[in-house]
């Protein structure tokens, strides 16, 4: 494979789009802009003979509208979980009283048409949704309108217009795309979306994510600003999306994705080889994952545990927070699916950029913070609302019995903290014996170090602690004083600044010297750059997105441990992050030619 180097050393772009990257990858494409004409609702009044027909031509549109649903369902494979799951809610709605029942109401006593009381049905649904203070619960309108939408096209005798162009790859830009409608972009030429309303958590951006789709949201306007034929680059992770770019930026993009295509089929051949040096060494490779809808990925591509599982997006993914048995019921089904591999759960990380007013309680810490990435998250949010801990940790407990459980507590920044926190802990497990429930022995317990005081008191923690995970993306944030979702001072963030490099190693030396195994977490684990220097330090896993865990393997396979080792050194007597790259610029190709081409 003669791919060239994948660096990216070009310089910000001129004109530029910021919008919210939910969907990783980055395409380069021609736009066509997707707009739909708007149904109008017309009031027609029906003579009395006339409601009967009325009401069943919009039983007909909803049966039609089920139907459709279910045969997009059909088609779908099945380790799209997220996307089926979706549909399934969507498929509810069609019977939902507040959608038919009140519409039929509608037509019977109004003497009115379908569409008139289709409308009506849904400004009222609208008006009790935006009296709900939950951000997140108020986005779930949007699956609502997705339907109707659905309805009123076939109640109007629309047809779906096709996505794809004739032959050329297209980006898609539109005000909204459903979640049915993103699914429906596997077929054809659909290299990626831009829309201007929708979230992170939004329906159609998991969907995006699942199928592998670069997606930007929530970007204002952009029917407008942009029009069919226009050239652009989009990133869905960042955000950004780039217009105008030079004709060489765009085959330089294309380029990489034709690359990364014969990378993949590559790869596959180290998907089930063991994760460890050319000269034995082993290191575990771990996926970062979100929900169980990502287990197919992650044991489809071979990874040796998870160690990271975001447990905060059970509680964003319904109306109200799980209880207990939901709880149980989940990490039951994700600790039986590993087994025998370990499971790092992270403790609910709400606070910062994670909404807080999705739980009930004193609701004193619902105004609003001045600076909630300083303020009440992460652990500080579990020991202050215990309740909400302590269901957690039972719901862990109970389920690890059934594989093999590392319990990982987010944000710790004083020994004053993991005390309380382990005081809990002890608590619940009292309380787990005395009720009979049964718990696994040798659930360890950990805490992930990502603030300045958690390295310096690293050599405290390891004495209380199972393990380490290193949060490398707030660490780098905190230690630098870098918000990286700032575009004036997102270019300060810097992997390889001396600091950031110091305070890995020092925490890996005190976990080591206390005999406790220390992994990273961020996005440095999945940097084909990073890694050597990470490996090098000795750190025992590395965790990232299952996608990811053949690139790495790889790699890994063709190291010495003494070469990295050497790496490392160099890395860490550098005086700037410049020296650092200009020194791997160097040594890496020679390392390993097949990842660092020369």
């Amino acid at each position: 494979m003669t791919c060239p180097d994948q660096q990216d050393n070009r310089p910000p772009p001129a004109r530029a789009l910021q919008g919210i990257g939910v969907s990783p990858g980055i395409v380069a494409a021609t736009v066509v802009v997707f707009k739909r004409r708007t149904v109008r609702a017309g009031w027609h009044h029906l003579p009395p003979d006339h409601i009967e027909h009325e009401v069943d031509r919009f039983a007909g549109a909803i049966k039609a509208a089920g139907d459709e649903l279910l045969l997009l369902r059909e088609k779908l494979a099945d380790d799209l979980a997220d996307a089926l799951s979706i549909i399934d809610s969507h498929l509810l709605m069609l019977k939902d009283k507040m959608i038919v029942e009140r519409t039929i109401g509608i037509i019977r006593h109004k003497n009115v048409n379908a569409e008139w009381a289709l409308a009506q049905a849904l400004s009222e649904i609208k008006e009790r949704f935006d009296r709900i203070d939950d951000s997140y619960i108020r986005e779930r309108f949007t699956d609502i309108k997705h339907v109707a939408d659905r309805v009123f096209g076939l109640l109007s005798g629309r047809e779906h217009q096709p996505f794809a162009g004739e032959g050329q790859a297209v980006i898609l830009v539109a005000n909204d795309f459903s979640p049915e409608d993103t699914l429906r972009m596997q077929a054809g030429n659909v290299h990626g979306f831009l829309t201007e309303k929708g979230g992170v958590t939004s329906h159609t951006a998991i969907v995006a994510r699942a199928l592998g789709l670069p997606a930007v949201v929530g970007l204002e306007h952009a029917t407008s600003l942009l029009t069919t034929g226009d050239a652009i680059i989009l990133d869905g992770g960042s955000g950004q999306i780039v217009l105008d770019p030079a004709p060489e930026e765009m085959r330089r993009v294309q380029e990489e994705n034709r690359c990364d295509g014969l990378l993949a089929d590559e790869l596959a051949r180290y998907i089930h080889l063991s994760s460890e040096t050319a000269d034995g060494v082993a290191v575990r490779l771990s996926a970062n994952i979100e929900t169980l809808a990502e287990l197919p990925a992650v044991l489809h591509f071979g990874s040796d545990g998870i160690g990271l599982f975001r447990s905060e997006l059970d509680y964003f993914n319904n109306r109200r927070p799980p209880n207990e048995e939901q709880l149980v019921a989940i990490y039951q089904q994700l600790l039986a699916a590993m087994s025998p591999h370990p499971v790092t759960v992270r403790t609910l990380d709400v606070g910062g950029d994670k909404f807080l007013n999705r739980f009930p309680g004193n609701k004193a810490w619902l105004d609003r913070e001045r600076n909630p990435a300083l303020g009440l998250r992460s652990i500080r949010f579990s020991l202050y609302e215990r309740e909400i801990f302590r269901s957690q940790l039972r719901a862990l407990f109970r389920a690890s019995v059934h594989g093999r459980l590392r319990i990982l507590l987010p944000l710790v920044s004083a020994p004053a903290e993991l005390r309380q926190a382990k005081e809990i802990v002890a608590e619940v497990l009292a309380e787990l014996a005395e009720n009979g429930y049964s718990v696994a022995q040798g659930v360890e317990l950990g805490i992930m170090v990502e603030v300045p005081s958690a390295v310096v008191m690293a050599d405290v923690f390891a004495a209380e602690v199972d393990f380490f995970a290193i949060g490398t993306n707030d660490l780098i944030q905190f230690s630098l004083a870098i918000d990286r979702g700032n575009q004036y001072v997102a270019h300060l963030y810097e992997p390889f600044h001396p600091a950031v490099l110091r305070m890995i190693r020092q925490t890996v030396e005190a976990g080591h010297a206390c005999n406790i195994s220390v992994s990273l977490c961020g996005e440095m684990a999945s940097d084909p750059l990073c890694v050597p220097v990470l490996l090098g330090m000795g750190l025992d896993e590395l965790s990232m997105r299952p996608a990811v865990v053949p690139r790495i393997r790889r790699l890994l396979r063709h190291c010495r441990s003494d070469e990295l080792r050497q790496i490392s050194r160099q890395a860490l007597q550098c005086g700037d992050s410049d020296q650092v790259r200009d020194m791997l610029a160097r040594q890496l190709p020679a390392l390993c030619p097949k990842e660092f081409y020369q």
